[in-house]
């Protein structure tokens, strides 16, 4: 029925093609139209995590750092020089002349501002795994600042360089947050003229972004993020030319795509790691099998990984068994056990927990409900007869931080920083998003996280990850591939990051 409708969808996107050229037109109108799956509640990056935040804040505003995806070098943005003044003291001059979209000047007022603000209680930020490093920022002159770290970090650099923008102090003062989010300000390639709840954000080319930025000059003029859930409507509209760039394609569309004239896919695996948060703690109601371990590691032998990354992810997806993502530090495969596809042991494993015949629970996700639907499958043969819940995700983190999840399928992509302390800690080191609460595995993750010595944080790391796996807290399952697909007028490159660059993107 899925495949039936869709090629309904292709075919009338191609009648329609057929019929009209004025549709694609974006080239002409110097505009790029992009679309995604999911609406971010909130545009300000330190209040949300979806990757359509990150996107957007990386146009929208510029970091201190910049660090090029192509070498991994770190290069000076709004900051152009730092120095270590000790382990916990970070002194950094910052770039002169660079105007805020608005035409308020930068200074350290702004880093001051930013920073303090985004560590107190009031910001209410999202992840404070970002920021909880940072005790405070002192202003050193009208160019110069301190960032004094609560304890050695020494991923510092990397969090600077991705998700800690810089706002403009007083704008957001006077606006407030929720002001801000309608219309946000920075010093970044693109501004923000329309942010619509359940349509999108459109953005116009800062024609004043300052000329020494790293980042380079943004080439395209308009830039639209539109809101589409469905993705066979997303590739038909593909089609027709209504929109010009689309991701998270579905493999099976992927294909049929590529043998779409005037259309571009690419695709390569992503940071971002699939996996399934577990009730531990049993705060999802009475009696909750999952407090039991081996009715957790049934769950994680009862997932066929490799099945779902090759056949429903595709594009280049591995089987996930650590709580990291390979290429960060500290990620220690051998740390953990692979918990190969085994339903014969899962059911054994079951038997011996009390639950012979299985039982009935939930299961909560946001995305990808083909893989949502897939996980639920595997765990119905083993017996675990699993309901899945398919919401919006903020009411899924709520419902999830509140403790009323049994079973809730995420994913995470540490926003794109390369450091284990990206990843384990966000959700093992009492954050509101740690539903296990373990002190022993938060002990380990603070030394690692803190400990300026590269063989104590490997250490510490691999025990982490090591109790992760043998407790089975958390089910990883599978690193994502990205298929993007666009009008092929349009100069793209896609990174490992899964960070679209559109202020690189031109046309043809």
């Amino acid at each position: 029925m899925r495949n039936a409708r869709y090629a309904l969808l292709l075919a009338g996107a191609a009648a329609t093609l057929s019929i009209s050229t004025s549709a694609l037109a974006n080239k002409a109108n110097d505009t790029l139209v992009y679309a995604s799956d999911s609406e971010v509640e909130n545009i300000s990056q330190y209040h949300n995590n979806l990757r359509e935040g990150v996107i957007l804040a990386h146009l929208i505003w510029d970091t201190l750092i910049f660090r090029d995806p192509k070498t991994g070098e770190y290069k000076p943005q709004l900051a152009t020089t730092w120095k270590w003044e000790s382990p916990t003291a970070l002194v950094m001059d910052l770039r002169q002349g660079v105007q805020f979209q608005n035409g308020d000047k930068f200074s350290a007022d702004d880093v001051v501002f930013t920073f303090n603000y985004a560590v107190s209680n009031e910001s209410k930020a999202v992840t404070r795994q970002n920021t909880d490093w940072i005790k405070d920022v002192e202003k050193l002159g009208d160019y110069k600042v301190r960032i004094n770290l609560k304890r050695p970090f020494p991923a510092a650099l990397e969090y600077l360089a991705g998700p800690l923008p810089i706002y403009p102090g007083v704008y957001f003062k006077k606006l407030g947050l929720e002001g801000f989010s309608k219309a946000p300000i920075g010093t970044g390639p693109y501004k923000a003229t329309s942010v619509v709840p359940g349509q999108g954000v459109t953005l116009v080319k800062n024609t004043n972004y300052f000329k020494d930025s790293p980042q380079g000059q943004p080439k395209i003029g308009n830039i639209k993020f539109v809101v589409i859930p469905d993705p066979e409507t997303r590739s038909a509209q593909l089609m027709t030319g209504a929109i010009d760039w689309i991701w998270r394609v579905p493999a099976d569309q992927a294909e049929s795509l590529k043998t779409t004239p005037k259309i571009t896919v690419q695709s390569g695996e992503t940071m971002r790691v699939g996996f399934l948060t577990i009730d531990a703690t049993g705060t999802s109601g009475p009696n909750s099998p999952f407090k039991d371990l081996r009715v957790r590691q049934a769950v994680n032998y009862a997932i066929n990984r490799k099945g779902i990354a090759d056949n429903l992810v595709r594009g280049g997806s591995q089987p996930v068994y650590t709580a990291c993502f390979r290429t960060q530090f500290g990620c220690d495969a051998k740390a953990v056990i692979n918990y190969d596809y085994n339903p014969a042991k899962a059911k054994e494993l079951l038997a011996a927990a009390g639950y012979p015949n299985g039982f009935d629970t939930e299961i909560y996700a946001y995305r990808e409900r083909e893989f949502a639907e897939a996980i639920i499958g595997d765990l119905h043969k083993v017996g675990i007869r699993a309901r899945l819940h398919y919401m919006k995700f903020a009411a899924l983190l709520t419902e999830y931080r509140a403790g009323k999840t049994p079973l809730t399928f995420q994913t995470w992509a540490s926003f794109s920083i390369n450091d284990a302390s990206a990843f384990t800690g966000v959700y093992f080191k009492g954050s509101a998003d740690d539903i296990t609460k373990d002190p022993q595995l938060r002990q380990w993750l603070e030394t690692a996280d803190n400990s300026v010595d590269p063989a104590v944080r490997k250490t510490n790391y691999s025990k982490s990850l090591e109790s992760i796996s043998k407790q089975a807290f958390m089910a990883p399952m599978f690193s994502y591939s990205t298929f993007y697909a666009y009008n092929s007028q349009l100069k793209f490159q896609g990174y490992p990051d899964e960070l679209p660059r559109f202020y690189e993107a031109s046309w043809k």
